[in-house]
């Protein structure tokens, strides 16, 4: 795996973890369709 470096004010795509919603920001506070938490996709989950 190569390292990515993350610049915060870039836009990166985002996945909601609860409905799936998928949008692309610089870095979303949270979901606009349910409210939950958002990931950044090109991150891995461990």
């Amino acid at each position: 795996m190569k390292d990515i470096s993350l610049n915060p004010d870039e836009e990166s795509t985002y996945e909601c973890f609860d409905c799936g919603t998928v949008v692309r920001a610089a870095a979303p506070e949270s979901c606009p369709d349910c409210g939950a938490d958002m990931r950044n996709r090109q991150t891995p989950i461990e």
